[in-house]
């Protein structure tokens, strides 16, 4: 490990942000950088211009399994025409401008940027507590700034946009839980056993 990143990847991926990041602001509003996704993608661009191993893992730690699990979604349906979730579906949806959709793509760009800062960085095992805590302050503001009406970001309203089965705050309640003990942990234990440790 070397313990810092190329220069040259620091400045290809703040050009990748200053051309996202407006349209974004424009097309979809403020909203949508509440997706931890999207949060991903602009603390990765952090993280680099840091070299921050704390930073990386907690991204690592929240959005490498849904991404890589979108990338299999968009080029399962694109290659060979299998749905395998409906993740990247609005993909294939004509109605959305196509050079909107095409800046999607840092789908594919933020886990494999990721791996690498990990790779050069090394994994903080602090990253799970503190990504958890990151989203026991998103989510609440997530369902806090939305409507039923609106789009499920980070699916504060359901597994479906507008599921009846529970209590809205109940769903909420197990979200908390969900993403860190189901998603959070399994991916921190792996990268653990993948990457050098820091922190």
């Amino acid at each position: 490990m070397h313990g810092e990143i190329a220069l040259w990847i620091k400045i290809a991926y703040t050009v990748q942000l200053a051309v996202i990041l407006p349209v974004y602001a424009v097309v979809w509003g403020w909203r949508n950088f509440l997706w931890f996704s999207d949060i991903a993608l602009i603390a990765t661009g952090v993280a680099l211009w840091l070299d921050s191993a704390l930073l990386a893992s907690m991204m690592a730690v929240a959005v490498l399994l849904p991404e890589l699990l979108w990338s299999a979604s968009y080029f399962g349906r694109l290659l060979l025409g299998l749905r395998i979730t409906d993740l990247a579906g609005y993909m294939f949806d004509a109605r959305k401008p196509r050079f909107v959709r095409a800046l999607s793509l840092f789908h594919v760009v933020v886990p494999v940027v990721l791996i690498w800062m990990l790779h050069e960085l090394g994994y903080d095992s602090r990253a799970l507590v503190a990504q958890t805590l990151l989203a026991w302050f998103v989510l609440p503001i997530t369902y806090a700034v939305t409507t039923p009406s609106d789009e499920n970001i980070n699916c504060v309203r359901g597994p479906d946009k507008l599921q009846r089965r529970v209590h809205p705050l109940v769903w909420l309640g197990f979200l908390m839980l969900a993403f860190p003990i189901g998603l959070y942990l399994p991916t921190h234990f792996a990268l653990q056993a993948l990457f050098a440790q820091t922190g």
